[in-house]
């Protein structure tokens, strides 16, 4: 086990990143971060998938609840969104705004019903300066809680050596 003092940041929407979140943390003894929006997106899955989409595509910043932890304090800070668009959910380019990550030792991951598309990519992207350790997509991982559990635990353990 390394003596990084490591958090885990995500957003979640409708549980699946969050569940991975709590695996992780609990696996490698990590502090998480729930980024918050002020505003919900509509309960309609319909409106929900146009609205957040589209928030993408704009490059939406939606503004944030307060913080409870500072990830700059951390040396590891795992990173998890769910797939909007094809790309990470907008609420990070709120928080990669406010938050400048350099230096850190960075690890990625996503939950998608289909195929995470950009989503690393655009992170590494905004994350550049910083060392990455890996990444892990996983499918709907609160339908397959048990084999989530497995590969969640594999990976964090691989990324917090």
């Amino acid at each position: 086990m390394s003596n990084n003092k490591s958090l885990v940041v995500y957003f979640s929407q409708s549980g699946n990143s969050k569940f991975i979140a709590e695996t992780i943390a609990q696996e490698i003894k990590a502090d998480t971060l729930e980024i918050k929006t002020r505003k919900s997106l509509p309960k309609a899955t319909f409106f929900k998938l146009f609205i957040g989409g589209m928030q993408v595509i704009f490059k939406s910043k939606p503004e944030l609840l307060p913080f409870d932890k500072n990830p700059t304090d951390y040396d590891l800070i795992i990173i998890g969104t769910p797939v909007w668009a094809s790309s990470y959910a907008s609420p990070l380019n709120t928080f990669f705004s406010k938050v400048q990550i350099n230096g850190k030792k960075i690890a990625l991951y996503c939950c998608c019903g289909g195929s995470q598309g950009k989503t690393f990519e655009n992170m590494k992207n905004v994350l550049k300066g910083n060392q990455f350790l890996g990444e892990l997509e996983l499918k709907s991982p609160l339908n397959s809680k048990e084999e989530s559990i497995r590969k969640t635990r594999e990976w964090a353990r691989t990324i917090n050596s």
